[in-house]
C-alpha cells in the first residue's frame, strides 16, 4: 500500500510539472532566459520534496510549484509590457563584432572569451572574423553572426534563377506507423500509400522508417534498418 502511495504521488507531481511547463509555452524547451532558468531549477527542487518521504504532505510540493508558476507567468507578462523591466531582467543584445573588429570591452563585460567566440562562429561555418559584419550575443546566450553583404550566399532571386519550392512536408509513415490523419490531410488514401510502398519494394508500412510527402508531390523514403 505504501509503495502504491509513492507511485501515485510521483505521477501527480510528474503530471503537474508537465502541465505547468506546457502552460508556460514551448519556448521553455529551448534557450532559457535568466528567470526561466531559475524557475526550472527551483521547480525541480521543490517538486521533489514530497517524493523524499511519504510522510510529507503532497501539497508541500504542489503549492510551491503553483507559486513559482504564477510568479514566472506574471514576470513574463509584465516584461512583455515593459521594455525597461525586460532590459533589467534579461539585459539586451551585445555586439561582440562590429565591421570585422572584435569589441574587446564588450567581450570582457559579457565574460566571453576569444575561444568561445571562434567556436560559435565555426558553428555558423565562419572561419574568418574579418568577414563578419556583426556578431551579436543575444539575451538567451546564443550568438548570431551576419556576414558582409558581398560574402553572403546568393539567393536564387538575386541570380534571377527559378527557385524550386517543395512546399510543406507531411509525415505519412513514422517508424512503421501510418499517420492516417496526415494521409487524409494530403488528400491521399490507402491505395495511393500501398502503391508508393510497392514502388520502393516494400510490402507493408512496418518496413518503413519514414515516408514524407511534400506539397510538390516529392516523396522522401527511408527503409528501416
Amino acid at each position: 500500500m505504501r509503495m502504491l502511495n509513492i507511485v501515485i504521488r510521483t505521477l501527480i507531481i510528474f503530471i503537474t510539472l508537465l502541465l505547468l511547463m506546457r502552460l508556460l509555452g514551448k519556448r521553455q524547451l529551448g534557450q532559457l532566459e535568466l528567470s526561466e532558468l531559475v524557475f526550472s531549477i527551483l521547480i525541480a527542487d521543490v517538486a521533489a520534496v514530497p517524493l523524499q518521504s511519504a510522510d510529507i504532505p503532497l501539497w508541500h510540493g504542489l503549492l510551491p510549484c503553483a507559486v513559482l508558476f504564477i510568479g514566472e507567468f506574471l514576470l513574463s507578462f509584465f516584461s512583455m509590457k515593459s521594455v525597461r523591466l525586460r532590459r533589467l531582467l534579461f539585459g539586451k543584445p551585445c555586439f561582440l563584432v562590429i565591421e570585422g573588429k572584435i569589441q574587446q570591452q564588450m567581450m570582457n563585460a559579457c565574460r566571453f572569451t576569444l575561444d568561445e567566440l571562434t567556436e560559435e562562429l565555426r558553428r555558423h561555418s565562419i572561419l574568418d572574423i574579418g568577414s563578419v559584419q556583426y556578431a551579436v550575443l543575444e539575451t538567451d546566450g546564443t550568438l548570431n553572426a551576419v556576414l558582409y553583404p558581398d560574402l553572403r550566399p546568393a539567393t536564387a532571386g538575386q541570380l534571377n534563377l527559378p527557385a524550386e519550392d517543395d512546399g510543406y512536408a507531411v509525415i505519412l509513415i513514422e517508424d512503421g506507423a501510418v499517420l492516417k490523419q496526415n494521409l487524409k490531410l494530403t488528400g491521399r488514401n490507402e491505395a495511393w500509400l500501398q502503391k508508393e510502398l510497392r514502388r520502393h519494394d516494400c510490402e507493408s508500412p512496418a518496413e518503413v522508417y519514414a515516408l514524407i510527402l511534400y506539397r510538390s508531390g516529392k516523396v522522401y523514403f527511408a527503409r528501416k534498418e
